[in-house]
């Protein structure tokens, strides 16, 4: 490309429109991503049996994607701004496609959740790059267009990855999934170099704070490691507390770097606003919660105990969740002129938690209609948290700190969903496994521990309900118009939205 192309869109460019191949790229690509994300659950039974891998060990193909994705995502973001928005979205697309190719070739669970991790960072990588490319190449009402498209390709991705990852482990073996994700993810590297201008912001330090990325994971690895296997380790084991010491130590040095960095990962001074931590917080909680109960329900559907569906099957039942979800999206804005955002955030997670107590309540003989209705409630709740916590988040701030406030609550995202699939992970084998040794059926079983999974949602989302209070403070704030579509209508991981505006 030529040296004009080597910078940020000129101010002339107000209200322009993204171009042709700049939404194919970044949309597709993002709704590849977010398929990929959704379908892995329904995947996993068949992985198991193909790899001889236990279900235990292989939700670390959920946890450790995401776990990397927290570590990379605003250090992706950062990149693009120093090096070229366009040379790092196509790292991020020549990376999910080896990572596609490693995880497809695997004949272990320790090539798959490896490959896996590998795909956290290009996810990351490509949906922090995209909505930057998107909102240094647009303005106005253009940009609330494209915003508005990125999100529903989120949510389209969402909602079709549990089908297609289902019709494929049942056509051709659970591999197809990654090969077609790899196939388009090749094609969007042609549409990128074709049509996309390089961009990158020519005033911001060069400094990247790698070594806050370092200890981000460094705090959430052995903390999740612990949270999986504490209860087989033993809680008060030398290898839980030594798990838990380390995350500690590195968690104080994270503090330490952040403080000195000239450009640091997390902004500490940010930490002080009580919206933002309020919001980012109900994002944490809303994004484990959904992600949770989806790998729950995921398992329990496909066990040949309980309702012994097909992976097909299986995807076409969590369709409801992900339905619910999408539906109160266009309601969330004008709810939010109406009521204000915290008592929004407060109804969304008192649904989520009617939808969770009621699964609490599971049997083993429960049929598939009895799980339509809670999680229906449960997802429309949490579409009602997402997109008014999201926009708190950066409403928040000022204009010169919302970079830096959106990287806090999508970095929150992403350890939402890895600490609560351990947590429900953990919680759904001990006590399925303690009901077992009791003599219990191994449907009783199952559903007992579901159970208790869903009785630990509750809770949490009950807490979101308190938080909501927190988060009212910020109908007081200006909110951002046109950043609710993006941001509700993500499954689990929006981005970058400081241009949504």
């Amino acid at each position: 490309m030529s040296d004009k192309t080597e910078q940020t869109v000129p101010d002339e460019a107000a209200g322009r429109p993204a171009g042709a191949a700049l939404l194919a790229a970044t949309c597709v690509s993002t709704l590849v991503v977010n398929a990929n994300t959704s379908a892995v659950s329904i995947l996993l039974p068949a992985i198991s049996e193909d790899t001889g891998t236990s279900l235990d060990t292989l939700q670390w193909a959920i946890t450790g994607y995401s776990l990397v994705g927290a570590a990379v995502i605003v250090t992706s973001g950062a990149l693009g701004d120093v090096f070229g928005r366009r040379l790092v979205f196509l790292s991020g697309l020549a990376l999910f496609i080896v990572s596609c190719a490693l995880i497809a070739l695997s004949g272990s669970g320790a090539g798959v959740i490896a490959g896996r991790a590998v795909q956290g960072a290009a996810g990351a990588t490509i949906l922090a790059c995209g909505m930057s490319l998107l909102s240094v190449a647009t303005s106005g009402q253009g940009r609330v267009r494209a915003v508005t498209l990125w999100g529903a390709a989120s949510a389209v991705g969402a909602a079709v990855g549990p089908l297609i990852g289902g019709v494929l482990v049942d056509g051709v073996g659970w591999q197809g999934l990654f090969w077609i994700d790899a196939a388009i993810a090749v094609a969007c590297v042609p549409v990128t170099l074709a049509g996309i201008a390089e961009s990158r912001d020519p005033g911001r330090s060069r400094s990247i704070d790698f070594a806050g990325t370092v200890l981000i994971a460094a705090v959430l690895a052995p903390a999740l490691l612990a949270l999986s296997e504490g209860a087989d380790w033993g809680w008060a084991s030398a290898a839980v507390l030594g798990c838990l010491a380390l995350a500690v130590l590195a968690a104080v040095a994270f503090v330490m770097v952040e403080r000195r960095v000239q450009e640091p990962l997390v902004d500490l001074r940010l930490l002080r606003d009580r919206v933002l931590i309020g919001s980012t917080v109900a994002i944490l909680l809303s994004a484990g919660v959904i992600n949770g109960l989806m790998y729950l329900v995921s398992l329990y559907f496909q066990n040949p105990a309980t309702l012994a569906l097909s992976p097909f099957q299986a995807g076409l039942a969590t369709l409801p969740a992900t339905v619910g979800l999408i539906a109160v999206t266009p309601l969330v804005p004008r709810a939010v002129k109406r009521l204000g955002v915290g008592p929004v955030i407060g109804a969304g997670f008192a649904a989520a938690t009617a939808g969770c107590a009621l699964l609490v309540l599971v049997q083993g003989d429960w049929r598939y209609g009895a799980f339509a209705l809670p999680l229906v409630l449960m997802a429309a709740g949490l579409g009602l948290v997402n997109g008014p916590a999201s926009s708190a988040s950066t409403s928040s701030v000022s204009a010169e700190d919302v970079g830096a406030a959106s990287g806090i609550s999508n970095m929150a995202r992403y350890i939402g969903a890895a600490a609560f699939t351990a947590a429900v992970a953990t919680v759904n084998t001990s006590v399925g496994e303690s009901h077992l040794s009791s003599g219990a059926g191994a449907a009783d079983a199952l559903a007992a521990g579901l159970s208790r999974s869903c009785l630990l949602l509750a809770i949490t989302c009950g807490v979101g309900v308190l938080l909501s209070v927190l988060a009212a403070r910020s109908r007081r704030r200006r909110i951002r118009p046109g950043a609710y579509g993006a941001a509700a209508a993500s499954h689990a991981h929006t981005v970058r939205t400081e241009g949504a505006a």
